[in-house]
């Protein structure tokens, strides 16, 4: 198959990390004779540096004539002095409502070869399998009015920021969340605060009704107090959770407990006109070029593309494999490696990257002696 993939490696580590998941897609597009092509493109503080602002008009154009978008990393404080939509986030937050995509997958999943990492219990995360679905085009992010006054005297400044949500909004992702569970273990658990804010009770409302529709999956409502804890005592008792922006956003962060770093979470923005693929750390400037960086997010992100934009179902399950693999054997990059234990060997970004790479070589040439070829 043919593919074309815009690649914004943007700010810190995103250009070293970025490197190495576009080298596990080239490695399947040879291996499988699909035709890749990758096409780069500015964002964040580079496009800053570079343009003056945090998305060129070129980027944009590059990003919609694309089948696919992977971005590596946006942020760094150095541009903290600009004003709010002149700083590399703004550029973010622009590519996701240009492309559209409403609905965003963050899987966290308990590698058994990363239990110690955890500060859980192993006889907690042991399992622990979650898809988070969160709306992302909505809520107070995106919420208007919102201001900050600043011409009033200091001791009268006041800032807003509004939470809305439409039907239509809540029952797209919801769809999403269900046909997700429908595939998986048929559970969807719902976040909100309907104990409280109005547009929670729309929300939970409208959840109810879809749900009417995908009478073979379980849904469950959970106040996002509760599911905060609940998270960390019982993650195994989650399947898909569905959640509006802003909570979607801290309770898929805390999430990376239960994997044991950050580093290790990927996502995929989907529902667009185009889908965005992103691990979920940061830039780190403060490590970039420093070789420290886990490239196993934005590795297990290039797995998101295959399996969502190429329709690669085997071939992303051949990648999340050869990360499992890489893990059981003992390689760790520094955000995830324990001095405590010897048998651990701590790698450099490329090093990692060489690694699964290996490991997925391995496992296609497998495969393709089973089936012959």
């Amino acid at each position: 198959m043919k593919l074309k993939i815009a690649v914004l490696a943007g700010d810190g580590i995103g250009p070293e990390v970025t490197h190495e998941a576009t080298n596990i897609l080239r490695a399947v597009a040879e291996f499988g004779g699909h035709e890749f092509t990758f096409v780069e493109g500015l964002i964040g503080g580079v496009a800053i540096t570079a343009t003056g602002g945090p998305l060129p008009q070129e980027t944009i154009d590059t990003a919609l004539a694309a089948d696919a978008v992977l971005l590596g990393a946006v942020g760094d404080s150095k541009y903290g002095s600009l004003p709010p939509d002149k700083r590399p986030e703004a550029g973010l937050l622009q590519i996701r409502q240009i492309l559209g995509g409403f609905a965003n997958l963050r899987p966290s999943i308990a590698y058994p070869a990363l239990a110690n990492n955890s500060p859980l219990r192993p006889e907690i995360t042991k399992g622990a399998d979650i898809l988070f679905v969160r709306e992302l085009l909505g809520g107070l992010y995106f919420g208007i009015p919102r201001w900050w006054n600043r011409d009033t005297p200091v001791h009268c400044e006041e800032a807003i920021n509004t939470m809305r949500y439409t039907k239509p909004e809540v029952e797209r992702v919801a769809k999403v969340a269900f046909e997700l569970a429908s595939k998986r273990k048929k559970k969807v658990t719902s976040v909100d605060k309907a104990n409280v804010l109005e547009v929670s009770q729309l929300w939970r409302a409208v959840v109810t009704e879809v749900a009417k529709s995908y009478p073979d999956v379980t849904l469950e409502h959970q106040l996002v107090d509760s599911m905060a804890m609940h998270l960390m005592n019982t993650p195994r008792s989650f399947d898909v959770v569905l959640t509006e922006n802003l909570f979607g956003d801290i309770l898929s962060d805390e999430s990376g407990v239960i994997t044991g770093s950050l580093g290790m979470l990927p996502s995929a923005t989907i529902g667009g006109a185009v889908n965005l693929y992103e691990p979920v750390h940061g830039s780190a400037p403060d490590i970039a070029g420093t070789g420290k960086a886990n490239p196993l997010g934005a590795i297990l992100t290039a797995a998101m593309v295959l399996r969502h934009s190429a329709g690669l179902d085997a071939e992303a399950d051949a990648v999340e494999k050869a990360v499992t693999t890489v893990l059981e054997a003992g390689h760790r990059t520094a955000d995830i490696a324990r001095n405590t234990d010897p048998a651990h060997a701590v790698v450099t970004t490329t090093q990692m990257g060489k690694l699964v790479l290996e490991a997925l070589t391995q496992a296609l040439d497998r495969s393709q002696s089973l089936h012959g070829v």
